[in-house]
């Protein structure tokens, strides 16, 4: 499968650091963006963190913590080996944010969301902690393949809150899980077949609080992949996002 990713992030109109943080490495099949939060400028320092150490977990030789869970966990299949590797990644970034946070006071509390691709093959593996999220577009068809880790979304899945209305909550973005700030985490993961002409979109929450599925759908569909991360951007911007803007879009053929 020959893939190509595009990237894009913008500081957005209102924020004065972007606490986003990305990562591109088409040779590996790696695709990452993380949302930090935290106090003055840790929230950078917290996805910054989480997106390099979920790169050199995954495409550094194992280590052995992780080839001793593997084995203990009796996994044979290469794709539940390769999920294991992405849980396991995402708690060493954990960990590591926890650790820096301790070690430096100003930055005591941070944590970021994650969302991870990872394409072996003809197959893509996904893990993500928070609310920033991961769509498939493909046919025509916008799929989203994350589900929120927040507070608002536990209300949705029970039926007490529709989508429509959660999404005028100013409380919305209360996270149930993240890197870091919440110690170890139990990251959502997938794995799917991927098939020529899908389109992966990796992106914060600055992108879908002002544009909805729909209008990403649209989006998607009428623009060339190599141009989309940026569409999608200024299309935010232009839609009223109040938070940083980051954007992946990959694609395959």
């Amino acid at each position: 499968m020959e893939l190509e990713a595009y990237a894009r992030t913008d500081v957005g109109p209102v924020r004065e650091h972007n606490e986003d943080s990305w990562m591109v490495d088409v040779e590996n099949g790696v695709f990452v963006v993380a949302d930090g939060m935290g106090g003055h400028a840790a929230g950078e320092v917290a996805s910054a963190m989480a997106t390099q150490t979920v790169h050199e977990t995954l495409v550094g030789a194992p280590d052995p913590d992780e080839t001793r869970l593997v084995r203990d966990h009796g996994l044979e299949d290469p794709a539940d080996v390769l999920r294991e590797r992405l849980r396991y990644a995402m708690n060493q970034a954990s960990i590591r944010i926890r650790r820096e946070s301790e070690a430096r006071p100003e930055t005591r509390g941070m944590g970021t969301t994650l969302v991870v691709l990872v394409v072996d093959g003809d197959q893509a593996h996904l893990a993500h902690v928070g609310d920033s999220r991961a769509y498939l577009f493909r046919q025509g068809r916008l799929i989203r393949l994350t589900r929120d880790h927040t507070v608002v979304q536990q209300e949705i899945d029970a039926g007490r809150l529709t989508p429509e209305i959660a999404r005028c909550l100013h409380h919305r973005h209360i996270l149930t899980q993240s890197v870091g700030y919440h110690g170890p985490v139990e990251p959502d993961t997938t794995t799917r077949v991927v098939e020529p002409g899908d389109v992966f979109v990796l992106c914060s929450d600055g992108l879908t609080d002002p544009l909805d599925d729909d209008a990403l759908a649209r989006i998607i569909e009428k623009t060339p992949i190599d141009m989309l991360a940026h569409e999608l951007v200024e299309e935010a911007l232009k839609a009223g996002t109040e938070d940083n803007v980051t954007v992946v879009a990959v694609g395959a053929s």
